[in-house]
């Protein structure tokens, strides 16, 4: 059973709003392992600043049915989808990692290519999956953190615990 990883993030109502997606996530799959909370300003738009961590469980599920029970997650808690990428979210829940699956073609795009971008997605990564080697460069999450460069992108622990 491939181990997966999801990255959730929210600025919109974020305390509500990580707490309903670590439940209804937690609902579905059973025990999550969970990161510490990360605060982040916005990037790309103007905006409240966002909390994100990652989740990870065990799951016989396809990559397409997790990404549907995803997409239904967000819309249950107010998500609504629009033609802009970078603009405010209530719960932004993303298949970051399916095991060691490598597949990028339209539907699917895996390792999730913000893994490699986004500081508020690979340090919480780094936190539950240090060990996890990139099936695309071979590096660790937590060599890859290491290399990422302190400062590009400014993030901080937050203290919030999204499972009170």
């Amino acid at each position: 059973m491939p181990r997966v990883y999801v990255g959730i993030g929210s600025n919109i109502d974020r305390e509500n709003s990580i707490r309903g997606g670590v439940r209804e996530l937690t609902a579905h799959y059973g025990r999550l392992t969970l990161s510490p909370v990360y605060e982040s300003k916005a990037l790309g738009f103007e905006g409240e600043n966002f909390f994100n961590l990652v989740a990870g469980f065990d799951s016989a599920e396809s990559v397409e049915r997790i990404k549907e029970v995803l997409a239904e997650i967000e819309s249950r808690l107010g998500r609504v989808r629009g033609a802009q990428r970078y603009s405010a979210r209530t719960l932004d829940l993303d298949l970051l990692l399916y095991g060691d699956m490598v597949r990028h073609d339209g539907q699917v795009d895996l390792p999730h290519p913000d893994v490699r971008r986004y500081a508020f997605v690979l340090c919480p990564l780094a936190d539950v999956a240090p060990d996890w080697r990139h099936p695309e460069t071979g590096l660790s999450c937590a060599r890859m953190w290491q290399q990422f460069g302190a400062g590009k992108q400014e993030i901080w622990k937050a203290d919030f615990d999204p499972q009170a």
